[in-house]
């Protein structure tokens, strides 16, 4: 049973982006699971251990593997069935060694933005005391490595998802448009003359690759890019910033 579970965001892939706190909790931490994603994502898991083995804990660590998602429902009946089998591992893997004090797991950059790990301990029985360490985001990341504020001056900025752009198209009102979970490079579905991307993709890791320009004239380079590095890793995280023409100038 999990009593005490604690979400620890880790960055994006650095040992150094991860926070004191962050450290301190691993440190702390009586459990540590490892999820492992499959097939060809080995160095994702690789990551974790190296940022485990930074922060001198010598917490007990326990992997699971990680299920699929069944590709033939509905998306969000699908993903519902997925985070319930994923709670059903992190029960199933810790009943094995019944640990005496708090359970970590790493989260991917942040617990709190585009990630469903809290809502999957909301599946839990029963529901543990649940800590959350705040890690560097994908965004603080991207906009670092490109050296650029998020945001015009006074000016909001919108955060969506690479399905809701190529669904929904460019969002009514927004100016700067930050998109995550984008597999399927939704940016190349726009075209808004003038417009500007700032991308990257393995943020904070030694395999970081940024590209920045005219929407238009970057959005191949991008696309060449992405192909190289998901054949070299076997997977590919990115994120970008669209900005409009009339945000650009402020």
């Amino acid at each position: 049973m999990i009593q005490t579970l604690w979400l620890i965001g880790i960055g994006t892939g650095s040992p150094l982006h991860v926070t004191g706190e962050g450290m301190q909790a691993l440190r702390d931490a009586s459990v540590i699971l490892v999820p492992h994603k499959g097939e060809g994502k080995d160095d994702l898991a690789e990551l974790r251990y190296r940022i485990i083995e930074a922060s001198g804990s010598t917490a007990r660590l326990v992997r699971f593997n990680y299920p699929e998602r069944d590709p033939a429902l509905p998306y969000l009946e699908r993903v519902t069935q997925w985070h319930d089998e994923i709670a059903r591992r992190w029960q199933s893997a810790v009943a094995e060694v019944a640990p005496e004090g708090p359970v970590a797991l790493l989260v991917w950059g942040d617990p709190s933005l585009y990630d469903s790990t809290l809502r999957i301990a909301q599946r839990l029985h029963p529901v543990p005391d649940i800590r959350v360490i705040p890690g560097i985001t994908a965004i603080q990341a991207l906009t670092a490595a490109h050296a650029i504020p998020l945001n015009a001056v006074n000016g909001p900025i919108h955060i969506t998802t690479g399905r809701q752009l190529r669904d929904q198209g460019w969002p009514e009102g927004a100016e700067r448009l930050v998109v995550m979970l984008d597999g399927e490079a939704g940016f190349q579905t726009l075209d808004i003359p003038g417009a500007e991307i700032f991308w990257g993709a393995y943020l904070g890791m030694s395999e970081q690759i940024v590209e920045s320009g005219p929407l238009a004239e970057a959005t191949p380079r991008i696309l060449q890019a992405r192909r190289a590095a998901r054949a070299r890793h076997g997977w590919i995280m990115d994120t970008y910033l669209l900005v409009l023409p009339k945000a650009a100038e402020v």
